[in-house]
């Protein structure tokens, strides 16, 4: 359930006209739902109740320090993959001891970060990276707190990009050179075992990987006992889908269910990485109807907004539904389309052959579930700055990002001195 809805043939979000917000940001925009944000952070975390777990909300997915500070609000951590989520994260008023750092490509500059804020723990994902880790503990003098990143080998039935659990995938370790890692651990003088890692894949729609991946990593606790390493931590990842269309994921209850079933009696702490599940349907990207192209056969609603502010219908042919948002626009039938957008390239597009309502240039078109993986992975491609961000709290609205100027485009670059004379 999002708090996108009609009244009056107006879509609202929450108690704003999304037209209101509109007039004073224009467009393209991002716009996201308090009440959307903080009804799935309560339904995801209340479902683990009777299981310890942190929630450390995977800041990748849309890391706006509001956000963060939002999900910092309701008792969540954060899952970093760079030292920038990691100052985000911080500047958020995360608790360093709720954040956990993954990614295969760390370096010693975001190592010594994560070490000096006292995070909650790493996940190693190389034998190097544990030897780097290693060094850079014993320099410090500090005993840091780590975790492995397993790969299960378990396909997690997504769209081969965001598959990570699988052989082939760069992420991880696989299960017995895992094992061989964790007994030089054991030996190190500034490396603590606390935990085992594990993501299999994001959009995930079925319970069967989790279940498979869950199994994987308690008999690897067992075996790490059997050696004398008793891992407090199980980090499970993120993972769990959402409705773009007509997808039906399994409910954060049925997830947990599951989850606590597999890991009863064993004392072991979970660690959850949601972030799609927490804010994708919590946000809208709101774009205006630029003009009406037709070629022979072919009709394009050719939008303000491209692929350089919402990628993943070019980068993954994902679908995202796309609505009016006044629906007097709509009431004139229905046509089969393009929805495409300025960007110089043939792949800039957020819908092919979609029937859509029958509306005309200047009319407002709202993309939804562009809460996660929308403005993150957002680029300047073009020379096109990027989009503002809203926050919409009840009757309140709040911009959380402004959009760039033409000087933002620009900043940190400079002329070398023998181009300036001419």
């Amino acid at each position: 359930m999002d708090y996108f809805e009609y009244k009056d043939d107006e879509l609202y979000c929450e108690d704003v006209p999304v037209s209101k917000i509109v007039r004073k940001t224009k467009t393209p925009v991002y716009i996201y739902s308090y009440r959307t944000l903080e009804r799935h952070y309560r339904v995801f975390n209340d479902a683990f109740k009777e299981i310890p777990h942190t929630v450390c909300y995977s800041c990748k997915a849309n890391s706006n320090i509001a956000i963060l500070k939002v999900m910092g609000r309701f008792g969540g951590g954060a899952d970093i993959v760079s030292q920038g989520e990691l100052y985000r994260a911080l500047k958020a008023k995360i608790p360093p001891n709720k954040i956990v750092f993954s990614g295969v490509g760390k370096t010693k500059d975001e190592i010594k970060a994560a070490i000096a804020a006292k995070i909650l723990m790493i996940n190693i994902e190389s034998e190097a990276e544990l030897h780097m880790i290693a060094d850079i503990g014993s320099t410090m003098k500090v005993t840091v707190p780590v975790s492995i990143r397993v790969n299960p080998q378990i396909d997690p039935k997504t769209h081969p990009y965001i598959t990570t659990g699988l052989k082939k995938n760069k992420f991880g370790i696989v299960w017995e050179d895992a094992l061989k890692l964790y007994r030089e651990i054991k030996g190190m003088e500034y490396l603590s075992p606390i935990g085992i890692s594990s993501h299999i894949g994001s959009q995930i729609l079925e319970l069967s990987p989790f279940i498979e991946a869950v199994r994987s990593l308690k008999k690897m606790a067992e075996s790490l006992s059997e050696m004398g390493i008793n891992v407090k931590y199980l980090d499970l990842g993120g993972g769990l889908g959402i409705t773009y269309n007509d997808e039906l994921p399994p409910h954060p209850d049925e997830y947990a269910k599951v989850i606590g079933k597999e890991l009863k009696n064993t004392g072991l702490h979970i660690i959850l990485e949601p972030g799609r599940v927490l804010v994708g349907n919590s946000g809208i990207l709101v774009t205006r109807l630029l003009y009406v192209k037709t070629s022979p056969g072919k009709v394009f609603y050719i939008v303000d907004g491209a692929m350089n502010d919402l990628i993943r219908p070019s980068l993954y042919g994902a679908y995202h539904q796309i609505i009016p948002v006044q629906k007097k626009n709509g009431k004139d039938g229905f046509v089969k389309v393009d929805v495409v957008g300025p960007v110089c390239e043939s792949g800039d597009f957020f819908a092919k052959d979609r029937e859509m309502p029958v509306v005309k240039a200047g009319a407002l078109l709202a993309i939804k579930g562009s809460g996660a993986y929308g403005f993150s992975m957002s680029s300047n491609y073009n020379s096109r700055r990027r989009v503002p961000e809203v926050l919409v709290r009840g009757k309140e609205f709040f911009v959380i990002k402004k959009r760039e100027t033409f000087k933002d485009l620009i900043k940190g670059e400079s002329i070398p001195y023998f181009l300036e004379a001419d």
